[in-house]
């Protein structure tokens, strides 16, 4: 059995992290963002692209969370962009 793998965030880092992981075959993909339709659409274009780059993992989009039950690892890519003038550290949340 397949391992799996959810990524949370769907932007430049968590799309370009689930293309990786099932381009490589290592795991099925569960991709999740709040964008309504954006994982969704994102998950079926590398899906489309599996044939191609001889990968058969399967990559779902999704804006909840029930899909990525039984996930062997999740990975958290979601957060705020960086705006003009902003530094890395105005995108933390104090603790």
């Amino acid at each position: 059995m397949r391992n799996k793998v959810t990524v949370i965030g769907a932007g430049n880092v968590g799309a370009t992290t689930a293309q990786r992981i099932h381009q490589l075959g290592y795991a099925d993909v569960v991709l999740v963002d709040v964008v309504e339709d954006l994982p969704q659409g994102k998950a079926l274009d590398m899906l489309e692209s599996g044939p191609v780059i001889g990968s058969d993992a399967s990559i779902t989009g999704s804006n909840g969370y029930a899909e990525s039950a039984n996930s062997d690892v999740v990975v958290i890519t979601a957060g705020i962009a960086r705006g003009p003038g902003m530094s890395r550290m105005t995108c933390y949340l104090p603790i």
